[in-house]
C-alpha cells in the first residue's frame, strides 16, 4: 500500500498507484481531496500533456503546488489521466 503523507496527515493511499518517472501516481478516488486546493500553476510535458497543480492545506499550513495531475493527458499517458502525484516535501511510502 502506497501512502502520501504531509504534515502528519495521509493525503492519499492505494494499492493501485502507477509509478512514472519515479513518482507514484494515485488513482483519483484514493486521494483525500479535502486537503487539496486548485492552483493556477500549469506545466507542459511533451508526452504526458499539460499538468494542473494543487496546493495542499493541512492544519492551516500550505504547501504550494505540491501535487499535480493531467486532466487531459496525451494518448501515451491516458492510463493515468487524473491520477495525482506529489512532491515538495510530501513523503510517499511504498
Amino acid at each position: 500500500m502506497a501512502k502520501a503523507i504531509w504534515n502528519d496527515t495521509v493525503l492519499a493511499q492505494s494499492n493501485d498507484t502507477i509509478v512514472i518517472d519515479g513518482n507514484h501516481y494515485f488513482p483519483p478516488d484514493s486521494v483525500n481531496k479535502q486537503y487539496l486546493k486548485e492552483s493556477n500553476k500549469h506545466t507542459i510535458c511533451p508526452w504526458k500533456g499539460t499538468a494542473n497543480y494543487y496546493d495542499i492545506e493541512v492544519n492551516e499550513q500550505i504547501n504550494r503546488d505540491a501535487a499535480w495531475f493531467y486532466p487531459n493527458a496525451k494518448e501515451k499517458a491516458k492510463h493515468f489521466e487524473n491520477y495525482v502525484a506529489f512532491w515538495r516535501g510530501v513523503k510517499v511510502e511504498a
